[in-house]
């Protein structure tokens, strides 16, 4: 099946693209991409030096700060490129104007691209335009200084950009520093150009699965940390080999890991086929976000023969912390290579929630009644402290009242003593009472009572009997 595209670049309805380079390294990037033969792309040169804009290739070229460098540069002063930069807003402004999407490159560190990088990208946003920042931080052997005007400038140009790629000139030493130089800083351009045209190639090439301009804005607006990377490769497993070099680009301090925004640009021949193309997407979708965004487009191209070619774009990471230490929020990898299929997602166990335990009432509380006061006694003569008090003296006992005995008339008893009829009331104890009443007492005779007289020593005249041997010896004495 074949399409026919009739593009119309005069009617103004393509999505217009401009490539800024602000300052010397800017400058010089814009340059390689000119030399690159890079299409349907606009680019302009910015510069407080106006020697260097003299040696520029660019399409648009433009000397800022006039008053305040006299066209001598910044001399490595950010606050002297910013003020630059301030004094041609309005020269700056009219060279974006009907631009739909702006790049804007720089060296941050030095002067003119660490300070009027931020203010031109802050005019592109004021406008309404979709900006994308691709800076390098300088070598390590460039000093602490210049490092630390890099960051300062970093943290400015992310707060006026819709998305940030930062490239560190260590990692080109890294990979192309036995290149020379103006090979290996090629390198480093290749990716700005590289993304640059891919877009470029999606919104203004035929493709058999389409991609337009609002699906970039889509993945691309207020976006923060991105990852953007190309890769080539040839053979039956050429689209999953360019891909992964272009996840894995080991010039960028990030991976495409947690994105929520991803755009896949592939390009093959005229034998590339669906499963290829399922082959290189499926391992992209497995490393980014569930929820991520994914957008699709593939382009056949004659002279590519069996060559592929793929451009990936990734965002959404935020920003996060960005320090001197080049850590970027982005940079997360996954921990397995690239294309391998991922684990099973097994179902975390359901947490053991544990019953309370049951409170038992607690006891009402016991109030323990108020000791007695100890009585207080006097003080005796004899008391001794170390003994402690003594106990209180227990009350003398008294014994209940006796009522008066009144015997019964039945208990008195008359006893005959003698034959004289002496008469004598006795009062006895109720226990002889019944005693004395069955016996009564007999009525004795002369002889009985004479013999109990002599018995007893009782004397009739009232009173004892004088015993007989004391008779005897008193006898005649009288």
């Amino acid at each position: 099946m074949a399409f026919d595209f009739e593009l119309d670049h005069e009617s103004g309805n393509l999505a217009q693209l401009k490539v800024i380079g602000v300052g010397g390294a800017g400058g010089n990037a814009v340059n390689r991409m000119v030399d690159a033969g890079l299409e349907n792309v606009e680019f302009i040169s910015i510069n407080t030096d106006k020697q260097a804009l003299t040696n520029s290739k660019a399409d648009v070229k433009l000397q800022i700060g006039e008053k305040v460098t006299k066209g001598l540069g910044a001399g490595a002063k950010p606050e002297k490129g910013q003020s630059a930069a301030e004094e041609s807003v309005e020269e700056i402004s009219s060279l974006m104007r009907g631009a739909d999407l702006v790049f804007i490159t720089a060296g941050m560190g030095g002067g003119t691209g660490t300070g009027a990088a931020p203010i031109v990208a802050k005019c592109a946003k004021d406008m309404g335009i979709l900006t994308f920042g691709v800076v390098t931080k300088p070598f390590f052997f460039e000093g602490r200084a210049r490092m630390k005007n890099a960051m300062t400038g970093i943290d400015k140009l992310r707060g006026v950009v819709d998305a940030l790629i930062v490239i560190p000139n260590d990692r080109v030493l890294k990979v192309a520093g036995d290149m020379p130089a103006n090979d290996a800083f090629r390198v480093a351009d290749d990716i700005l150009r590289q993304g640059v045209q891919g877009i470029s190639d999606v919104i203004t090439k035929p493709s058999l699965i389409n991609c337009d301009f609002e699906d970039i804005r889509t993945i691309m607006q207020n976006s923060g940390m991105a990852h953007m990377g190309i890769g080539i490769a040839k053979g039956d497993k050429g689209c999953i080999e360019a891909v992964k070099q272009a996840v894995e680009s080991p010039l960028l301090e990030t991976t495409i890991d947690g994105a929520k925004g991803v755009l896949i640009h592939i390009v093959g021949g005229n034998r590339f086929t669906l499963n290829e193309f399922n082959e290189g997407c499926m391992p992209v979708q497995e490393v980014v976000d569930p929820d991520a965004i994914i957008i699709v487009a593939m382009s056949n191209e004659e002279d590519m023969g069996d060559t592929v070619r793929a451009t990936v774009i990734a965002t959404g990471f935020g920003w996060g912390e960005y320090d001197l230490s080049g850590q970027s929020p982005a940079q997360k990898p996954s921990g397995r290579p690239f294309g391998q299929p991922a684990e099973p997602v097994r179902p975390e166990p359901a947490p053991v929630v544990e019953p309370e335990p049951v409170k038992e009432p607690e006891p009402a509380p016991v109030t323990e009644p108020e000791p007695e006061a100890a009585p207080v006694y006097s003080r005796p003569r004899n008391f001794d402290p170390t003994k402690g008090v003594r106990p209180a003296p227990e009350p003398a006992y008294e014994a209940p009242e006796e009522e008066e005995y009144k015997p019964y008339e039945d208990e008195l008893k008359t006893t005959t003593l003698g034959s004289r009829g002496i008469r004598r009331d006795t009062k006895e104890p109720d226990y002889y009472s019944e005693q004395v009443k069955e016996r009564p007492v007999p009525r004795r005779t002369m002889t009985e009572e004479k013999d109990s007289r002599e018995t007893s020593g009782y004397s009739p005249r009232g009173g004892l009997e004088v015993p007989s041997f004391l008779r005897h010896k008193n006898k005649g004495k009288k």
